[in-house]
């Protein structure tokens, strides 16, 4: 049968519903890290802080590939639609929560719909389009991510500031419904039908498995026993992979270094980005006082640095190839993370902290780009769904595991320091200008004294990606007008 795209999608129109899309969850990231120090000032539970974010990660992790699977079985439209349904559904749900575990409970059911937009969004268009035309496209795609990065901060600490907190979830549903009724009008794809048999096995025991490394990396001393209980999912879960007749995860793709490096290259890239996005926003309204919009603006500009450079890096990838871009732009990541390391400390200049945060941005868009390309280029049409998932899987794992571990390090910190967990939950309320000064310095010092750790932990992150990217092989840009393996009529 010859491979050709369907006649009757609308590419135009069907790349506004993929921009829709990922400014929704770009929007995501960077309201949410906004208003939820003001949140947890309002529901309490600072030591739960980091499980809002890890329970979100947590199921669009374990999803990815899932989807991703579902992608290549069934058609990347129908998972599309199911995803931002239950994503719009998380999110009204998240509005109105009443209690930190309720929340936490919410952001889980808000990822298992996130865990279909990116993936499948950058798989749509790797079908569409070739590796010449996929590199412009990724620019527009990062530059839409940078636009959310301006307005999710402003928009959030205005949000915050004039109603409450639980807008910034109802924000999602106009956004959601306007991707899905464009992508419903202008796609439109045409998948072989034959019988299929998902993993459920499989999808199970992948689950088992993030679930019970997240627990051991969150737990200290007797939760330590999630970590064999984790290996032993682990291994079951290979051992059923290389049983499947179709496996949720092909392990053969992992023997092409591609895959692999930029599999080990993507979580920690997840793990150095996430942890970012997530403790920047605490600090600087715990320990610098700064107020919701303060502490949107200053993770804004990695959303900003990312688009510059993820279109710089589409235009000059066939000529200057994969490897530089890659270990260029985690070098200067690394770099800018031992810069953060050392300037987030009481009393740091806001400004410096966002041109700071503005070149690590800058580095992880210049990496980013290639990196997908690479894989989705590397691989057929039947196999770009999942292998872009395993992408997205990778570096969504590594965020989640590294937030867990962190914010275990931080809950520590706090309860080593004597200090009473409602004292520090009012530090990001109203309630602090009615602590005495020397107890606001108190409870000031020991969340500093946790987060100097976390920072200095990211910096080593940054450079582990930097060191393993130099195992990243030569690989040939394609022909212009050639899209490998392409999907089916």
């Amino acid at each position: 049968m010859e491979h050709g795209l369907p006649r009757q999608t609308n590419r135009p129109l069907t790349v506004v519903s993929l921009l829709l899309g990922l400014f929704l969850a770009a929007m995501e990231m960077t309201v949410v890290s906004t208003a939820m120090p003001t949140a947890v000032g309002d529901l309490g539970g600072l030591h739960l802080y980091a499980w809002v974010f890890a329970a979100y990660m947590l199921t669009a992790t374990v999803t990815l590939p899932i989807y991703g699977k579902l992608a290549d079985l069934y058609g990347r439209k129908p998972v599309m639609l199911v995803g931002l349904a239950l994503f719009l559904a998380g999110s009204f749900l998240c509005g109105h929560a009443g209690s930190m575990n309720t929340l936490i409970l919410f952001r889980a059911i808000q990822g298992l719909g996130a865990g279909a937009i990116q993936p499948i969004a950058m798989t749509i268009v790797g079908d569409l389009f070739d590796v010449h035309q996929r590199a412009r496209i990724q620019g527009i795609l990062g530059a839409v991510w940078g636009l959310a990065g301006l307005v999710g901060p402003v928009l959030g600490g205005a949000i915050v500031h004039w109603l409450s907190w639980r807008w910034v979830f109802y924000v999602n549903i106009p956004l959601g419904l306007g991707c899905a009724a464009v992508l419903i009008l202008a796609y439109h794809e045409n998948v072989g039908r034959q019988d299929h048999r998902l993993d459920f096995a499989g999808a199970a025991l992948l689950s088992c498995t993030v679930v019970l490394a997240l627990l051991a990396a969150r737990s200290r001393g007797e939760g330590l026993g999630f970590l064999p209980a984790a290996g032993v999912a682990l291994a079951l879960f290979l051992w059923v992979e290389r049983r499947a007749d179709e496996p949720l995860f092909p392990l053969d793709l992992f023997s092409q270094r591609v895959m692999a490096v930029a599999s080990a290259t993507g979580a920690l890239v997840g793990a150095a980005m996430i942890s970012m996005v997530t403790f920047v926003p605490l600090f600087v309204q715990s320990v610098l006082a700064g107020s919701p919009t303060d502490a949107g603006t200053a993770i804004a500009p990695i959303a900003i640095g990312w688009p510059i450079s993820s279109t710089l890096a589409g235009r000059i990838l066939p000529r200057m190839g994969y490897r530089v871009l890659i270990r260029g732009g985690l070098a200067m990541t690394f770099c800018a993370a031992l810069a953060l390391s050392f300037l987030l400390r009481p009393g740091a200049d806001l400004w410096a902290l966002r041109l700071t945060m503005f070149f690590y941005g800058l580095g992880l868009g210049f990496a980013n780009t290639p990196l997908i390309i690479g894989v989705q280029s590397s691989v057929p049409w039947k196999r770009r769904g999942v292998a872009t998932a395993s992408t997205m899987f990778s570096r969504s794992i590594g965020g989640t595991l590294a937030v867990g571990v962190l914010g275990g390090v931080l809950a520590a910190a706090l309860a080593a320091s004597g200090a009473p967990p409602g004292a520090v939950d009012k530090l990001l309320g109203p309630e602090r200008s009615f602590l005495s000064p020397a107890l606001v310095r108190s409870l000031s010092g020991a969340l500093q004294g946790g987060m100097e750790g976390i920072f200095q932990a990211v910096a080593i992150i940054a450079f582990a990606a930097f060191a393993v990217s130099f195992l990243f092989p030569a690989m040939k840009i394609a022909p212009r007008g050639s899209i490998a393996a392409k999907a089916p009529p």
